[in-house]
């Protein structure tokens, strides 16, 4: 791992640790003063500025300024990497050949260079998923309500697949409606939706049957919903029940 802060005016003793960190096959990053310029199926410019140049091994390269979280510029992995010293600027480049496409940035200044090799970890492992939450309703059916039967899971339906249907205890259709945070007024109209569709493929009538309850129900499952959601689901006759994707330990 090389991490520095250059005082390096000719940039030749950085330019080496670039070119030895790219042989490594090392996640780069480079701060300093600099320019942004890329040309291929458009072009663009960014003036001097201080910014972050990160170069990925796999060949991606990322320019951060001190906003957001997108980079300004950037390169896909499949590019590849070069530097070189240019008129007392160090240059890097950073092409790919399908389509044309060049990435090229010039500090004037460079303030910190860092070169580490960067192994494990790509694989995501992810937890608190609606998958997460569709696992423990049906493993357990009753966390719903008592009585709740599953029957099927991504139903068709003129509206889309519902994540969960099945029936209550008095065997009345149900629509499960997941959600893995907390939601407001859109996932009620979603929900809304899918218990509309599911009415007209049954034939049922939209508001009630003979017994005066919901020919179908809806049920939205999320950890919490929004006040302006809790009224709407109030209106439509709809109930939510209050869980998270995973237990709490």
């Amino acid at each position: 791992m090389t991490v520095t802060s250059v005082h390096d005016p000719s940039h030749r003793e950085t330019l080496w640790e670039l070119e030895d960190a790219f042989e490594r096959g090392d996640l780069v990053s480079v701060f300093g003063r600099c320019t942004v310029s890329y040309e291929g199926r458009a072009a663009s410019d960014l003036g001097p500025g201080d910014r972050l140049l990160v170069l990925k091994p796999d060949g991606a390269a990322l320019v951060h300024t001190d906003e957001g979280r997108q980079p300004v510029n950037w390169q896909p992995p499949g590019s590849e990497h070069r530097a070189a010293v240019r008129d007392g600027r160090l240059r890097v480049v950073s092409t790919r050949s399908n389509p044309d496409e060049t990435l090229t940035v010039r500090f004037a200044d460079v303030h910190q260079l860092s070169a580490m090799g960067v192994t494990g970890g790509r694989d995501l492992d992810l937890h608190g998923s609606e998958e997460d939450l569709r696992t423990r309703i049906l493993e357990r059916p009753a966390l719903v309500e008592e009585g709740f039967e599953p029957r099927e899971t991504e139903r068709p339906s003129s509206a889309g697949p519902m994540d969960i249907f099945g029936v209550d205890a008095e065997e009345t259709p149900v629509v499960v409606e997941l959600k893995r945070r907390r939601v407001g007024p859109d996932a009620v109209g979603q929900l809304a939706r899918y218990v509309r569709a599911l009415e007209e493929e049954l034939g049922a009538d939209a508001a009630t049957d003979t017994g005066g309850s919901p020919a179908v129900r809806g049920i939205l499952v999320a950890p919490s919903v929004t006040a302006r959601a809790a009224e709407r689901l109030a209106d439509r006759g709809f109930d939510h029940v209050a869980l998270e994707p995973t237990p709490a330990e």
